[in-house]
């Protein structure tokens, strides 16, 4: 029987080459004559407000109708342009009044920009929501609360598009759930698309350059993610840059 760990060694390098939202009416009455008896002050109708529940900032009705009900977590990745490897990455949070923003992270996304239909190779980013179910890195487990898989095929040599070292980008990752099986390591082969439609798409520590198809982010960035995202609040990403995703 092939164990998860030896599964995992064995996809290591196929994974490498993957890329990583009243008026009041006057009255018509006329006043009354002088009289003795006490003026009487009409009381003041009450006016009841209904505060709308806060929507996520640039994002349009498909793209929010696109997001599960459920999700109480939303990590949002807004690209500079459609042809830019320059985005910005902010977590969300529903609560009872909406959605609360955390920090704006600087970010970098695939090296041409984003793609509505990704493909293997084309170096973009796909466009869309996809759900947050497991992480891993080569370092230890910093305290998720996601399933961590640790292991020397986190491991990532080489340089990146600017000849910057890509050694430690790989050191915490957190699996975006496209074109891959939930509940499996970061590292698992399988695409219920197929090959060509390319995976191994992670959120993953930033090298100081555009990726093959990932987002990446500072290292301190990424390790307060993990410590924050919460299975049982159905955590999702919202990938895109911002005129697709204000559509």
């Amino acid at each position: 029987m092939i164990t998860r760990r030896t599964h995992v060694a064995l996809l290591a390098a196929s994974l490498f080459l993957s890329g990583c939202g009243g008026g009041a009416v006057a009255s018509t009455e006329s006043a009354p004559p002088p009289s003795r008896e006490p003026s009487r002050t009409p009381a003041s109708p009450e006016i009841s407000v209904e505060v709308a529940p806060q929507q996520i900032p640039g994002l349009g009705p498909r793209t929010r109708a696109k997001i599960p009900a459920d999700a109480r977590q939303a990590v949002v990745v807004t690209g500079r342009g459609r042809d830019s490897p320059v985005s910005t990455v902010v977590l969300y949070e529903r609560t009872a009044a909406g959605w609360r923003a955390g920090a704006s992270w600087p970010a970098h996304n695939a090296l041409k920009g984003w793609s509505d239909h990704h493909l293997a190779g084309d170096l973009r980013s796909p466009i869309g929501v996809y759900t947050l179910t497991d992480a891993g890195g080569l370092l230890k487990d910093p305290g998720t609360k996601l399933p961590y898989d640790r292991g020397v095929g986190f491991t990532s040599p080489g340089t990146g598009f600017e000849g910057e070292p890509l050694a430690g980008s790989f050191d915490y990752v957190i699996a975006i759930n496209y074109n891959r099986q939930p509940g499996t390591s970061p590292l698992d082969w399988t695409r219920p698309l197929g090959a060509g439609r390319g995976g191994g798409i992670w959120l993953h520590v930033d090298h100081g350059g555009p990726t093959h198809g990932c987002v990446s982010i500072a290292e301190k960035h990424m390790k307060e993610l993990l410590l924050t995202l919460d299975p049982d609040l159905r955590p999702v990403v919202v990938m895109g840059d911002a005129k697709s995703l204000a559509g």
